[in-house]
């Protein structure tokens, strides 16, 4: 005769549920856990950068000006004519857009060069324990670390025509100049400026190589020591070489950093930039905020994602296959 508990049984091992395995729900659970937890930071990201970026792409369509800027959405649309006119080298538009992307590009090689140059410079000198060097390493990381608003104001004073350390020290102390010379206007603003961006971009290329130096083996100096190797060659076939993934990752951030800086050219010159330092990303300011042709200025900033896309794609590759040719 069959009991109550023995039902139950009966109903529980003949349930769906039943076939269920424990472990199988364990591995799921793991398995979404990570998702789960990055859904929020993905949906933050999705309000804070895909939603603006998808209105600009729409915006770029459209012939906003002035007249349209409480109902955007009512502008008529002009389909491809911003980005003709944008890239119309023979108009005015498209000539000073050409432009300030050639004074970008020459700017931020020197800039990302100069950058990385004296950061590796400067972690490999301090690989060696002396004396005094944690105290230098905080120093050399004192640019990275202040605000760039507050450390770009403090150069526009020292670039100032008549009472500016820069001029004091070029033309009174040292006599390299004939007269005090104008950092902040004409052709000398593209030295101003590479200047504080290489002043404020150096700490970081040094703190990256400096922790790529910590995963260099010292028996490898040694055993190149013992072989003859100078300071030179060691640096050429170990340091570089071994520095080789982080410098790509190193150089792409910069390159992108640099290209894309707003803040610096801004705070240095304000809202019109000298023609020698009309930066692309002041350039599409002021497109947008001072000449009110939003639909303009939309459009020359998808052609800058696209560019930014495609040099970002193709260094990946080139640096892909790099590798695989480096490991075998």
């Amino acid at each position: 005769m069959t009991t109550a508990t023995e039902v139950r049984k009966s109903v529980r091992t003949s349930s769906p549920g039943a076939a269920r395995d424990p472990r199988r729900t364990g591995r799921i659970r793991r398995v979404s856990l990570p998702y789960l937890l990055l859904l929020p930071a993905l949906l933050l990201e999705l309000l804070v950068h895909l939603v603006p970026m998808v209105i600009g792409i729409v915006m770029s369509f459209k012939e906003l000006t002035q007249f349209y800027i409480r109902d955007w959405g009512s502008a008529p649309w002009s389909g491809l004519d911003n980005y003709s006119m944008s890239v119309d080298f023979n108009a005015p538009v498209g000539e000073a857009l050409l432009h300030s992307f050639l004074v970008t590009v020459g700017f931020t090689l020197l800039s990302v060069g100069l950058c990385w140059l004296i950061g590796t410079a400067a972690a490999i000198c301090m690989q060696d324990t002396f004396r005094g060097r944690g105290l230098l390493r905080a120093l050399f990381l004192v640019p990275y670390a202040l605000p760039v608003y507050a450390a770009v104001i403090t150069w526009v004073f020292m670039f100032q025509h008549d009472n500016g350390l820069v001029n004091h020290v070029l033309h009174e102390q040292l006599h390299l100049t004939g007269k005090p010379s104008f950092w902040l206007i004409g052709d000398n603003s593209f030295y101003a400026l590479l200047t504080v961006s290489v002043w404020k971009g150096w700490p970081f290329a040094f703190l990256i190589v400096m922790a790529g130096l910590q995963n260099i083996p010292r028996e490898l100096y040694e055993a190149a020591a013992l072989d003859g190797a100078g300071m030179w060659q060691q640096i050429r076939r170990i340091t570089l070489p071994s520095l080789r993934p982080v410098n790509q990752v190193l150089i792409l951030v910069l390159f992108l950093w640099t290209f894309n800086d707003f803040n610096t050219p801004y705070v240095l010159f304000g809202k019109a930039a000298p023609e020698a330092a009309d930066l692309i990303s002041v350039h599409i300011y002021q497109a947008s905020f001072v000449t009110w042709n939003f639909g303009t200025g939309s459009a020359m900033s998808v052609l800058l994602l696209l560019f930014l896309l495609v040099v970002t794609g193709g260094y990946l590759l080139l640096t892909s296959r790099g590798r695989r040719a480096a490991d075998v």
